[in-house]
């Protein structure tokens, strides 16, 4: 079984920043590589410019080069970022898969996995990321609904096409990144839909993901999930709990009440929490 893959960091205002090549019976390559005359520009601000994860599915090194390429070119020209992660086939991309990616590029005639038969394997695992395929037959368009795909791009590619259809996928990645959040667990990343979210506890050094789904860990920072949040109807109860505004149920012997859980409030919280809860609702604090 042919294993290979390629990570790459690339974007707007030329700070290439890391390359990674890990090939089979040879080793890993690590380069790091960055432009000079760049190290005087400052980072895209967290929201102004988040990297962008891209998955590539292609058995040609020539379309996947192309279209790595186009990302590059793209990314130039409207100040994005991007990080490419290639797979050398199908059935590599669903071995490999873990949720996290923003966007697939899948190739639909691959020689041991087809792109449709790994697509049907990612949705399982990712209901949430988009699907793209690139292929030379547009009759493989209509079989890309029973995955969900949002797309697809027909070979030869152009970059004029390229740009059109990856501007359109990454609008609707931004519409679904507004309604959830991706944060890091052991092993790579979870995303999670924001109203889904009931609170987020710090215990240790972890922290802890109350939701519909269950509790998922966390290795982020309480502060770092705070700044991600910001906006979207969340309010710290105490120094150790983030609490969804929309899920309070009552407030009751000095706790907010949240599906069933009593979350102290601190005396210090007490005031600004109250004012936040009764924002929200439009009413008025107690």
């Amino acid at each position: 079984m042919r294993k290979s893959a390629w990570f790459r960091l690339t974007g707007g205002a030329g700070w290439h920043i890391l390359n990674i090549k890990s090939m089979p019976q040879t080793g890993n390559e690590l380069t790091v590589s960055y432009n000079l005359c760049d190290l005087t520009q400052e980072r895209p601000r967290r929201g102004v410019s988040a990297v962008i994860r891209i998955a590539i599915a292609e058995d040609d090194p020539r379309c996947f080069a192309q279209l790595e390429r186009y990302i590059g070119d793209y990314g130039r020209e409207t100040g994005r970022a991007f990080q490419v992660t290639h797979y050398g086939d199908g059935e590599d991309l669903v071995e490999r898969y873990k949720p996290g990616f923003d966007l697939i590029l899948m190739d639909v005639e691959m020689p041991f996995m087809d792109g449709m038969t790994a697509a049907g394997y990612i949705r399982e695992k990712d209901p949430e990321v988009v699907i793209v395929f690139v292929t030379n037959l547009a009759q493989y368009a209509i079989q890309g609904y029973s995955v969900n795909a949002l797309d697809y791009i027909l070979k030869p590619v152009s970059y004029f096409s390229f740009s059109q259809r990856l501007g359109r996928a990454l609008q609707y990645v931004k519409k679904k990144e507004d309604a959830c959040i991706t944060v890091a667990v052991k092993g790579g990343a979870v995303k999670l839909e924001v109203n889904a979210i009931f609170y987020i506890e710090r215990l240790g050094r972890q922290l802890m993901f109350h939701t519909r789904s269950g509790i998922h860990a966390s290795t982020a920072t309480l502060q770092q999930v705070e700044g991600a949040l910001e906006g979207k109807g969340f309010a710290r109860c105490n120094k150790g709990y983030l609490v969804n505004l929309e899920h309070v149920d009552g407030i009751r012997d000095g706790c907010a009440v949240v599906r069933g859980d009593k979350l102290l409030i601190s005396r210090g919280r007490r005031t600004p929490f109250l004012e936040a809860l009764a924002d929200w609702v439009g009413g008025v604090a107690p």
